[in-house]
């Protein structure tokens, strides 16, 4: 095998980006310990991927690191103000080994996104639409069933006679 061929084949280059099989992986280790060559190029390359990556990167907004500090003390707030699993014993599980949630709520109304008050509106209407044609409908199949009757006893008043 030559070594320059080997090394323009591109083998160098796919393992730099982590893009080759385990074997092709253990080949050019052995390789690398065996020619010089290949190991020079290897360095070259990482150290060009390198700089590469260096002119590509992107400096973050300067208060990113306030935001991130500050999402994370949140999420450490959340967490300690989180509500404590609890028992009838208070020891954290209930006589049946099931556990619950202590729940303290400040408010009885339940909060929604202003989208869903236009949806719970829309079905609210929707429902009384439908009960009004509920309503319409049972009344016509009712006058219709005692048409119905009244015409059967006529009917049958006609051939009895």
């Amino acid at each position: 095998m030559k070594v320059k061929e080997y090394i323009e084949s591109g083998i160098l280059e796919s393992y730099v980006l982590g893009a080759v099989t385990e074997a092709e992986a253990q080949q050019l280790l052995q390789l690398k310990k065996q020619h010089p060559e290949i190991e020079r190029a290897l360095q070259e390359l990482e150290v060009d991927m390198e700089r590469l990556a260096g002119y590509m990167a992107v400096t973050p907004p300067p208060d990113m690191w306030n935001r991130i500090s500050d999402d994370i003390d949140k999420q450490i707030v959340l967490f300690d103000n989180a509500p404590k699993v609890k028992d009838f014993t208070g020891n954290g599980h209930s006589q049946n080994g099931n556990k619950y949630i202590e729940v303290e709520a400040e408010s009885t109304h339940m909060r929604i996104h202003k989208s869903w008050k236009w949806v719970f509106a829309a079905v609210f209407v929707l429902g009384k639409i439908f009960l009004g044609f509920a309503i319409y409908f049972y009344l016509e199949n009712r006058q219709a069933q005692e048409q119905i009757q009244q015409l059967k006893t006529e009917m049958q008043q006609l051939q009895h006679k």
